[in-house]
């Protein structure tokens, strides 16, 4: 599932010249171009929180670089500015609105993050840091936003996780409609918004521009070009890309639309709880057989405790592990008198059928390793020390059980979607925003999620 903003990807964070951001100041501001400082100011007030003209300067800035030689697919400037406004405003009223929640992002996060970024840009930490001064941006901006995008991302969990859940009711009812397709897609969409308690005019503008965007697309512009220049959805800035997702996981409404569709072909205009919408379908690709396998093994755990020291544990595990193989032991009976493994212990130490990941990364690997009948050296794991035998293996046809795991996720995932995108509209439309740079104004735009 897309998350709201891209602020992980490095290009986006990096591209901030200083001569982008003189060339984007504001009609007032030019006095930099005569030699004079050019003067800061405040173009939108956002509940206790401003935006200041420099703010949206370097995220305009950061887009236009993203976009640099595809130029042509970016809006014209005033309109781009007001996407980019919007997109900021979204983000404060997130922030402000998990912070009234109590979500927090340790520094330990933001390292773990950082980390992240630099191994998908094939660097070291040190080497991003060095980029990221090297552009211009200082490392603590940087650092902070990674911060406000797990903080987002906590509030989204959080919103998600206290108005979703799946019952095994709806799985079945899914996997037995008549509607239910199995295959995944690749989607772009426009979506232009209905404000909460639109009026009559408001859902006419709205129709108004969605047939302009088709308009558009049919007359020879690049859909994606497109999404960029009219669609409303946070993803409006990256193409309108939903990615890849499975037919379970998009709105049923529109699923037959998709159905009679071939890959590049764009549809008619399709009206939802949302909005208006527009959908071009990329790619389609058929499911296929989903086999795994599976492993049966059995295992002794002796776990350190107030009567068993960590070294006395280890020496208790190799003690077994040489009765085993020396003959002078059952490995059944040894796992009975002395696993430190409940769930296992009673049954010998049996593990039943598993898939290799199932009991942890650790055991997985080690049971992955040996052959068939064969026994490991005592191993030690956060649990305590392990001796493991694999007892066999087989390739199980998964097909049924992923189809019920992905209609769950598919549910899950698009009622968090509706949940957050209602949350979005809520609180857009019951906060303060107040627009104060006249040229930032959209006078086509009557949603009430901004007011000025």
């Amino acid at each position: 599932m897309k998350q709201i903003f891209a602020l992980f990807l490095l290009t986006i964070v990096l591209a901030i010249p200083s001569l982008a951001q003189a060339q984007l100041l504001a009609p007032q501001d030019s006095a930099a171009a005569a030699g004079q400082q050019p003067i800061d100011r405040i173009v939108a007030v956002v509940e206790d929180d401003v935006i200041l003209q420099s703010e949206l300067n370097d995220a305009v800035a950061s887009i236009q670089q993203q976009y640099a030689g595809q130029q042509g697919q970016l809006p014209p400037i005033d309109v781009l500015r007001r996407q980019v406004l919007d997109r900021l405003i979204l983000m404060k009223l997130q922030l402000q609105r998990a912070d009234d929640q109590g979500v927090r992002v340790s520094d330990s996060d933001v390292d773990q993050a950082v980390q992240n970024v630099a191994a998908q840009n094939k660097m070291t930490p040190d080497q991003l840091r060095g980029a990221v001064e090297q552009s211009g941006l200082s490392f603590n901006a940087f650092r902070q936003q990674l911060h406000d995008q797990l903080v987002v991302q906590k509030l989204h969990q959080s919103v998600v996780r206290d108005s979703v859940s799946v019952t095994d009711s709806e799985i079945n009812n899914l996997l037995n409609s008549p509607n239910y397709k199995a295959g995944e897609v690749h989607l772009a969409h426009i979506q232009v918004g209905i404000p909460s308690g639109a009026s009559a005019a408001d859902i006419q503008a709205a129709q108004n521009k969605a047939e302009q965007a088709l308009a558009a697309v049919k007359g020879g512009m690049d859909f994606k070009a497109a999404a960029i220049r009219f669609s409303d959805a946070p993803d409006a800035l990256d193409g309108g890309d939903l990615g890849w997702r499975r037919l379970d996981e998009v709105p049923p409404a529109f699923v037959d639309t998709i159905n009679g569709m071939k890959a590049g072909e764009v549809s008619g205009i399709l009206h939802g709880p949302t909005g208006f919408h527009i959908i071009q379908l990329i790619g389609q690709r058929e499911p296929s057989k989903q086999m795994v396998t599976e492993y049966h093994a059995r295992q002794i755990l002796i776990r350190p405790s107030e009567l068993l020291s960590p070294a006395q544990a280890q020496q208790k595990a190799q003690d077994l592990y040489n009765k085993i193989v020396n003959k002078h032991g059952d490995f059944a009976k040894l796992a009975k008198d002395s696993s430190s493994d409940d769930t296992t212990a009673n049954a010998g130490g049996d593990m039943g059928w598993f898939q290799q990941n199932d009991w942890g990364s650790l055991l997985g690997q080690k049971v992955s390793e040996l052959k068939d009948g064969e026994i490991s050296q005592p191993f030690q794991s956060e649990a305590g020390w392990h001796i493991i035998q694999r007892l066999g293996t087989r390739s199980s046809d998964m097909t049924t059980q992923l189809a019920r795991d992905q209609a769950r996720q598919a549910i899950g995932n698009r009622k968090a979607d509706q949940a957050y995108d209602d949350f979005l509209r809520q609180l857009r439309s019951s906060s303060y925003v107040k627009i104060l740079a006249p040229e930032l104004e959209d006078a086509s735009n009557s949603d009430n999620k901004v007011s000025s």
